[in-house]
């Protein structure tokens, strides 16, 4: 019998998981792959997004207590598990110059000391499949940042048995994706599709915006717009984080569907002794699902 395909995805806050390859997560839940995602930090120092509610004392006064249940609502709608590693949310720095970050965040946190529960979550479910962001965090967020460094890290040390050696059993993941999925070509195809069906777009304002920066190379293509409505759901879930009326939801699911059907990835690592695909997948575990029954545990 195959070896049941794991997936585990890191993301630095509550609601990452449900905008950053959400429905790609739902459609592998659905296929019988286990999916986990691992949450950095508690959200704490949010901003109350919804216009509705960033005025409720309520709200206000008990933001960790309500970014976790909105956690747990999101994770119930994707059909995954998750846990925290228990860090504390750095906040997004304002200003010129930019104030310094609060003593004992996660972003000020020693790398080596930041991976360890990673490692060892690594080490218990034994992904065969990461997924999180790029050097560049997405965008530059502290938190985000910091999320990439330690899935680095993780990625290559979970293997190493003298590393981290109380963390479990060593193991190694087969390959490392960053989410992709707000590249400026998807931007320009909804906006352009929108334009044509006659509605207003949100997307004219965010290419106005768009800096000058380079483009990743994103070499996998998930399709998976069965489950952007599951997306959805998972992130107005996340009620303090999105406002339900806002650009997220404005581009009806139909034409996402039509014009851009699939999450997209780039594969930036693979595990020693494997080689990088020379063409574009379609799939996280391409090539992987063949040999899931061998093992990828590294001997002690």
């Amino acid at each position: 019998m195959s070896e049941q395909l794991r997936m585990m995805a890191v993301h630095a806050h509550p609601d990452d998981e449900s905008s950053k390859g959400a429905a790609t997560m739902a459609r592998y839940v659905a296929e019988g792959v286990d999916v986990h995602v691992v949450t950095c930090t508690g959200g704490e120092r949010g901003s109350v997004l919804n216009p509705r509610l960033e005025h409720d004392e309520n709200v206000l006064a008990n933001l960790p207590e309500i970014r976790r249940k909105e956690m747990d609502a999101a994770r119930e709608i994707l059909g995954v598990r998750q846990d925290w590693l228990g860090w504390v949310d750095s906040g997004l720095p304002e200003g010129d110059p930019l104030p310094p970050l609060p003593e004992g965040c996660f972003a000020l946190l020693d790398v080596e000391v930041a991976a360890e529960p990673l490692v060892r979550l690594i080490r218990s479910f034994r992904p065969h499949v990461m997924t999180t962001y790029d050097e560049n965090g997405g965008y530059p967020h502290p938190d985000h940042i910091m999320c990439h460094t330690i899935s680095v890290l993780a990625f290559e040390a979970a293997a190493d048995p003298d590393r981290y050696p109380s963390a479990g059993e060593p193991w190694q993941p087969l390959k490392l994706y960053y989410n992709q999925t707000f590249s400026k070509p998807r931007t320009i195809a909804l906006h352009e599709a929108m334009l044509a069906a006659g509605l207003e777009s949100p997307y004219g304002e965010w290419l106005e915006r768009w800096e000058d920066r380079e483009e990743r190379t994103i070499n996998t293509h998930v399709p998976c717009a069965d489950y952007f409505s599951v997306r959805d759901r998972a992130l107005l879930a996340h009620a303090t984080q999105v406002d339900p009326d806002g650009p997220w939801f404005t581009c009806p699911l139909e034409i996402q569907a039509a014009v851009w059907p699939t999450e997209d990835f780039e594969l930036a690592r693979v595990a020693p002794g494997m080689s990088m695909p020379d063409g574009v997948e379609d799939d996280l575990f391409a090539g992987i699902r063949a040999g899931a029954a061998t093992s990828s545990r590294t001997p002690a």
